[in-house]
């Protein structure tokens, strides 16, 4: 982590604000820049999709500070499937989870029966989920064929004045997005 500084209280209220007021925000992650909102905002999301020009189907990831914050989903599957997701978290492993219930909105998921779901060891993703008191969406911050933002400066280029928050922070260390494994199947996808 280049800059491990934790976020101020302002910052933080800020980007809460921000967030239960249905805007948008770009944050630090483990390897690039993200763009996030709360997960149960349709319009939020739909301004999210509008942005990176990503087509609903494909679906995005819920980043949470804690597994408590994705009991919900982890509760109706059987315990082989609950060990499997968290021996990966935290860190930079993307699960797809069953969404058995169904309890993450279409926009979310897309059109799959499975959301993807991490638990990020990144101090400001932890501080922003445990601010907000749940998992936000979490996905690279940059338009449909477009290198994910690295820097700040690119993340402002790629977007300006259309984010209603830019969280300040460093990225972690890691030079890739997170792994993303099926924790039905063990498949790696990415």
């Amino acid at each position: 982590m280049d800059n491990p500084r934790p976020l101020s209280d302002w910052q933080l209220h800020c980007a809460r604000r921000t967030v239960f007021s249905g805007g948008v925000i770009a944050y630090p992650t483990e390897a690039v820049w993200g763009l996030g909102c709360d997960p149960w905002d349709q319009e939020a999301v739909e301004r999210i999709l509008e942005l990176k020009q990503r087509p609903v189907e494909k679906g995005m990831i819920l980043v949470a500070s804690s597994v408590e914050q994705v009991r919900f989903l982890l509760d109706p599957l059987p315990d082989s499937l609950q060990a499997e997701a968290k021996r990966h978290w935290p860190g930079p492993v993307t699960c797809l989870v069953p969404d058995v219930k169904q309890q993450v909105p279409a926009w979310v998921r897309g059109q799959h029966r499975s959301i993807a779901v991490r638990v990020s060891e990144h101090p400001v993703v932890r501080a922003l989920c445990d601010a907000t008191g749940m998992p936000l969406v979490s996905t690279s911050c940059n338009p449909a064929g477009r290198q994910p933002a690295r820097r700040i400066w690119q993340v402002r280029r790629y977007f300006g004045g259309q984010l209603d928050w830019i969280v300040p922070g460093a990225l972690g260390g890691n030079r890739k997005p997170s792994r993303i494994i099926d924790i039905v199947s063990g498949q790696q996808l990415r």
